[in-house]
């Protein structure tokens, strides 16, 4: 039976290579009879007339799900962008690491089709959502879905800041920052902080210091449904920034009170079937193989 009938087409504008695989896309997806609707500024992208253009918020009722052509920065932006529309993602990959972009552009016929026919795997990720309150006044908002970012910005000076779950203070620390991550980020800026692996579907966040003046200070795992503050101390001479998934910098000021937690919206992640977590962190970190069986000549 078929599943996806109508399927939007998403790229990175500032990868070239995404032009070929797009068109490789359209071509494939219309071959086997399914409507191709392109985002608006994708299609500025090729060199051709599309038949059906639509902005991403009028992709609601129209597509059946949206394929990103890209690397995992291009998988963050369209889920960020698409986070309250319902419309589950698959990823091709163009570009460096690909934990979000499972298909690689030379199999794109011999794994799509496989899902279109309702052969995969989903995974249903929550994202985070942020706030700066200054002087009981809210002056800036933030989604993530993998991760949520105090730091510095071009200073190389630490900040003091005090972190809070649920109410309770946990504790004071003057760092160069804190990163807040889901599962799905918990493999990116969190892991080269020395945060650990999430399972993707846990229901749980990590809180990673970033350089902490302090030995004792580790990464802090909370459930999901946490809801964590962080008070910029009076004390500082910076100007911290509040950055989301790499983008969307929010300046703060001594006294601003940041507010995390899990955003309504979840994001639907289709996989081709053969897709392991614990294989894509085998190839994407470089995780020992099977050593095979040992036996007694061995």
């Amino acid at each position: 039976m078929a599943h996806f009938q109508r399927i939007g087409l998403l790229g990175n504008l500032d990868l070239p290579a995404v032009k070929e695989s797009l068109y490789k896309l359209e071509s494939f997806l219309v071959s086997q009879g399914r409507e191709v609707v392109y985002e608006e500024q994708t299609a500025n992208l090729v060199d051709r007339a599309v038949d059906k253009t639509l902005a991403i918020t009028q992709f609601a009722g129209e597509i059946d799900l949206g394929i990103v052509v890209g690397g995992d920065g291009s998988m963050l932006s369209a889920s960020r962008k698409m986070a309250s529309l319902g419309i589950p993602l698959l990823g091709i990959n163009r570009g460096k690491l690909g934990f979000l972009t499972d298909i690689s552009p030379d199999e794109i016929e011999a794994r799509v089709l496989p899902v279109l026919l309702g052969e995969y795997k989903q995974t249903r990720r929550f994202m985070l959502e942020t706030s700066v309150t200054r002087n009981g006044k809210v002056i800036g908002t933030g989604t993530a879905l993998n991760d949520i970012v105090l730091h510095p910005g071009m200073s190389v000076r630490m900040m003091t800041f005090e972190l809070y779950v649920d109410g309770e203070f946990v504790y004071s620390q003057r760092s160069d920052g804190l990163i807040v991550a889901t599962p799905t980020g918990s493999t990116a800026y969190a892991l080269s902080a020395g945060g650990p692996l999430l399972f993707p579907e846990l229901d749980a966040m990590v809180v990673v210091p970033l350089n902490p003046h302090t030995l004792s200070s580790r990464p802090i795992a909370l459930h999901g449904n946490a809801q964590i503050e962080l008070k910029v101390s009076t004390r500082n001479e910076l100007r911290p920034l509040i950055t989301c998934d790499g983008h969307n910098d929010i300046v703060t000021q001594p006294g601003d009170v940041i507010t995390i937690q899990k955003h309504a919206h979840d994001i639907l992640l289709i996989h081709p079937k053969d897709n392991n977590f614990y294989g894509v962190c085998r190839s994407k970190l470089g995780w020992g193989s099977r050593l095979g069986v040992v036996t007694e000549n061995d």
